[in-house]
């Protein structure tokens, strides 16, 4: 089948990195003499026939801003079987040949869905603050992420240090502790809270009276939001302790701003080696970075994976307190 239009969508949470990888892909796909459609608010979008003609002009200056042009939503109707096929009649009511697809393991799974039943040419590409796919050493927005959420932790750390606090502050991560343990070994945090690994408050706690004891007038514990919620551990730590507690919850903050380098550049890498996967009829795939080099692996695999630095940094964390 000759690919003359491709379909671009971004799923599920938005990340900085986002508007870089639509840049690369509509004007490496205009560069191959192909036609590029946005489709607005990922797949309840296409289910909705929210789509528009994209050209060089539609991703200029876009590089530098967070967030995604195209919209994002999570849909519930896409799960159905009805709402399927919807998309489907949207992409052959326009014409659309094979489907980009930005987003995380939720997202990927429609993919595979599109292109496993209905059979329509899909990539996908790892849009995600939560770094948690296979066959990528990062994802697109997960380095802005931890680097927004240190800055704001260093401000804390200030507060913390001046008015001899201990501090809880909340970071993303439903079902991930790499935003978590990224940060709390960046910002030199006493303790961690992930979903990964049980967590034990007498022992937290007993460190922290012991530390006080001994001195240490602040302490600072990041959680994941999908492991302890941050109001929860601090009235915890100040009922074991008897020692005053505040918390944070970064929330949203860390979705948006800037991207950086590294989130821009693997956003560019990745969008051009999509195009390029297409051009050749080579579909049903995700694109990836793997010690710095493009990595193509099938759909399914690259679903979901585990952080395998857990351990380490863990054991980091403890050793630097």
């Amino acid at each position: 089948m000759a690919i003359k239009k491709i379909g671009i969508l971004t799923s599920g949470g938005d990340g900085p990195g986002m508007n870089a990888a639509i840049r690369s892909v509509v004007r490496c796909s205009l560069s191959n003499g192909l036609e590029v459609d946005g489709i607005i608010r990922g797949y309840q979008g296409l289910i909705d026939d929210e789509v528009v003609p994209l050209n060089h002009r539609s991703v200029s200056n876009i590089i530098n801003r967070g967030g995604t042009i195209l919209k994002t939503a999570r849909s519930k109707e896409f799960m159905t079987e009805e709402g399927q096929k919807r998309a489907v009649a949207t992409l052959k009511k326009h014409a659309i040949d094979a489907l980009v697809v930005v987003g995380g393991d939720g997202s990927y799974r429609g993919a595979q869905v599109l292109f496993e039943k209905y059979h329509v040419p899909v990539i996908g590409m790892p849009g995600t603050i939560d770094n948690d796919l296979f066959g990528t050493d990062q994802t697109i927005g997960c380095h802005t992420a931890v680097n927004t959420a240190l800055e704001s932790i260093d401000k804390i750390r200030d507060t913390a240090h001046s008015m001899e606090r201990i501090f809880v502050i909340e970071v993303m991560g439903r079902n991930s502790g790499y935003i978590a343990l990224e940060v709390a070994l960046g910002a030199g945090a006493e303790d961690v809270i992930i979903p990964e690994r049980k967590f034990n408050y007498d022992q937290l706690c007993q460190n922290i009276v012991q530390g006080n004891k001994m001195g240490k007038i602040s302490w600072m514990i990041v959680t994941a939001e999908g492991a302890a919620k941050a109001p929860d551990v601090a009235s915890t730590i100040s009922k074991m302790t008897g020692l005053e507690t505040r918390f944070v919850v970064l929330g949203h903050v860390q979705r948006g701003g800037t991207p950086v380098g590294d989130d821009r550049i693997l956003a560019t890498r990745l969008g051009a080696r999509a195009v390029k996967l297409i051009k050749q009829g080579d579909f049903g795939k995700a694109v990836g970075i793997w010690e710095d080099e493009i990595n193509v692996i099938d759909l399914p695999k690259a679903c979901k994976r585990e952080n395998k630095n857990v351990d380490e940094y863990l054991e980091l964390i403890k050793l630097l307190r």
